[in-house]
C-alpha cells in the first residue's frame, strides 16, 4: 500500500475478528469458530479507527527510497558456503533459453560478490571522525570477453533525496578503469548504475549493498556502524534481466501465492468484518490481492511513460526473484516490503491487522512479516476487509455485486485510508456517476469522449465512457488508474 493506517477498532469489532481459529495443519478436532453477526457495527466507528493508521499523503516517486531496517537485512537468505560453487556459467555453447542464461548469470554474480569486501572510508579525527559514505559493489559481466569484474561505488552519506529528471546523484567511483553512470534509485531496492570499460558495456547481474544500524548512526558511532553493517546481495531491475518468461513466471508466482494466502484464511475460518456471516477468504478476490503486489511497486511516472510495460518490469522481478522480490522495498514514508505496510512504532497498518485479525495468525514481527510475501498477502486481505467494513453500506453492497470493478474503493483505502474513499465517492457524486454505472475500462476509447485520465469508466447506454477523476489526491487517482489497467490480468 503505498502507506497505511492503524489504530483501535471498536470493542465489538474485536469480538468479531478475534474468533479462535486454526492455521493449515492445525490440531485435529479443534472447534470451528462461529461467524458472528457484526451488522450492528457502525461504519463510522470502523472508519475512525482506521483513520488512526492512515498513511500520510505520499505522492513521492518510488525512486525516493527509505532506509532498510537492519532487522530485515539480518533475515536475508544465507549466502552459499565455500565449496558449494554453482555450475560454471558458459554463455556460448549451452542450449539455454535467454531467461535461463540470465538466471545462471545472476546466480554466479552472487558467488562473485560473496567474498567481496566493501570499502569504508572515514574523515576527520578523534570525536570528529565520521563515515564518509556508503560503499556499494557491483558484479559486472563482459559478454565479449566472458569474464567477471567488480566495481566499487561510494554513495553520499547521509542519503540525499533524488528524483528522475533532477540534478544527478553525486557519487565516487572507486575502481579505476571502469566508468560508472547513475541510472536510478538511491536505496537497497532500486539503486542501479550502468558501467563500461574501454568503451565496451558491462552488464550488471549482482550488487552488494550495506544496511546500517540506524541506532548507531543516531549515536554517531561511525566505526561501529561500519563494523556492524549487514551487506545484502540483491539485484534491482535492469533491462538486461528483463525477459517475457520472467513476466509470465511472475504472474504465475503471484497468483499461486495469493491463492495459498486465501486458502489458509479459509482453512482458519477467519470471519469477514465487512460482510457478517461470511468468511474473510470470500470477501476479497484473488485478483485484487495480486494486483496490489504489482501496483505497489509500479512508479506513477513509469506507468505514464510505459503503461503496461511498467507492470511487466515488476512482474519480471517477481518471476526472476520469487519470494525475494521487493523484500527490501522501503518508501520514503517507511512503508516496507512487497505489499508496503507501515509500522509507526507499533501504530501502523501492519500492527492493526495483527491485532484485529488474530485468526489469520499474521506474523507479529513487522520486519519479518511485512517482507514475507505470503504473510503480507494475508495481512493485505485482512486490511482490505477492515477498510470495506468502515465504508458506506451502498459501497459495500455494490462491491459485493461487482468486486473487480468496485475494487477501486478498497484499493483507494489501501493506498490512502478512509479519507480518500470519501473523496472518491464525493467525486463520483459530483460527476453524476452512480455505483451501478461503473464499468471496466473500454478496450477502445471513443473519439467523441476523449478525456485526460486517470479516469473511471461509466456505462452510457451500450457504450462505456471515460470520466476524468478530479484532483482530490494525485497519487490515489493514479493508483486507481493502475488498478483498473492490470486487474484483468489476474482474473
Amino acid at each position: 500500500m503505498s502507506m497505511r493506517k492503524t489504530g483501535a477498532l471498536a470493542l465489538v469489532l474485536v469480538s468479531l475478528i478475534c474468533s479462535g481459529c486454526a492455521m493449515t495443519g492445525g490440531a485435529a478436532g479443534e472447534e470451528e469458530p462461529t461467524l458472528i453477526d457484526a451488522g450492528q457495527i457502525a461504519p463510522a466507528e470502523v472508519a475512525a479507527s482506521l483513520e488512526l493508521a492512515e498513511p500520510t499523503s505520499k505522492g513521492e516517486s518510488k525512486e525516493e527510497e527509505g532506509e532498510v531496517p537492519l532487522a530485515v537485512a539480518e533475515t536475508a537468505p544465507a549466502p552459499e558456503q565455500p565449496g558449494e560453487k554453482p555450475e560454471e556459467v558458459i554463455v556460448q555453447g549451452r542450449n539455454l533459453n535467454r531467461h535461463q542464461v540470465i538466471h545462471d548469470l545472476v546466480a554466479e554474480a552472487q558467488t562473485v560478490l560473496r567474498d567481496v569486501e566493501l570499502q569504508y572510508f572515514f574523515t576527520g579525527k578523534g570525536k570528529n571522525q565520521v563515515l564518509r559514505g556508503r560503499p556499494v559493489a557491483f558484479a559486472l559481466w563482459n559478454e565479449a570477453k566472458e569474464e567477471w569484474s567488480v566495481a566499487h561505488i561510494e554513495l553520499p552519506r547521509p542519503p540525499i533525496k533524488w528524483s528522475p529528471g533532477r540534478k544527478p546523484l553525486p557519487f565516487r567511483s572507486l575502481t579505476p578503469g571502469i566508468q560508472a553512470k547513475h541510472v536510478k534509485g538511491t536505496g537497497a531496492e532500486r539503486l542501479m548504475f550502468a558501467f563500461s570499460q574501454d568503451g565496451a558495456p558491462l552488464k550488471v547481474y549482482g550488487r552488494k549493498f550495506p544496511v546500517f544500524d540506524n541506532n548507531l548512526i543516531k549515536r554517531r558511532q561511525w566505526r561501529a556502524v561500519a563494523q556492524t553493517a549487514k551487506p545484502i546481495v540483491y539485484l534491482p531491475f535492469t533491462e538486461d534481466t528483463f525477459d517475457a518468461a520472467f513476466v509470465n513466471g511472475g504472474k504465475e508466482f503471484l497468483t499461486a501465492t495469493a491463492r495459498q494466502a486465501i486458502e489458509e484464511l479459509r482453512h482458519a475460518r477467519v470471519p469477514s468484518a465487512a460482510f457478517p456471516g461470511t468468511l474473510l477468504a470470500d470477501s476479497i478476490p484473488l485478483e485484487v490481492v495480486t494486483t496490489l503486489a504489482v501496483i505497489e511497486q509500479t512508479d506513477d511516472a513509469d506507468y505514464v511513460a510505459k503503461q503496461t510495460g511498467a507492470f511487466d518490469e515488476v512482474l519480471s522481478q517477481y518471476g526472476l526473484k520469487q519470494e525475494e522480490a521487493y523484500r527490501y522495498s522501503v518508501s520514503s514514508a517507511n512503508a516496507l516490503g512487497p505489499m508496503q505496510f507501515t509500522n509507526r512504532r507499533g501504530n501502523g497498518t501492519y500492527s492493526l491487522v495483527v491485532r484485529r485479525c488474530p485468526g489469520a495468525k499474521i506474523d507479529p514481527v513487522f520486519e519479518r512479516g511485512a517482507t514475507n510475501l505470503l504473510n503480507a498477502m494475508k495481512a493485505a486481505v485482512c486490511l482490505l476487509d477492515l477498510e470495506l467494513a468502515g465504508m458506506r453500506s451502498d459501497i459495500r453492497q455494490a462491491y459485493r455485486t461487482n468486486p473487480a470493478v468496485l475494487g477501486i474503493f478498497p484499493v483507494a483505502a489501501y493506498n490512502g485510508g478512509p479519507r480518500n474513499v470519501t473523496k472518491l465517492y464525493r467525486s463520483l457524486t459530483r460527476m453524476k456517476v452512480r455505483l451501478d454505472e461503473l464499468s471496466r475500462p473500454a478496450t477502445v476509447q471513443l473519439a467523441s469522449t476523449s478525456v485526460a485520465c486517470p479516469c473511471v469508466w461509466k456505462i452510457v447506454g451500450t457504450e462505456v465512457h471515460p470520466v476524468a477523476i478530479p484532483r482530490y489526491n494525485n497519487e490515489n487517482r493514479w493508483y486507481i488508474e493502475k488498478y483498473q489497467s492490470i486487474v484483468s490480468l489476474f482474473e
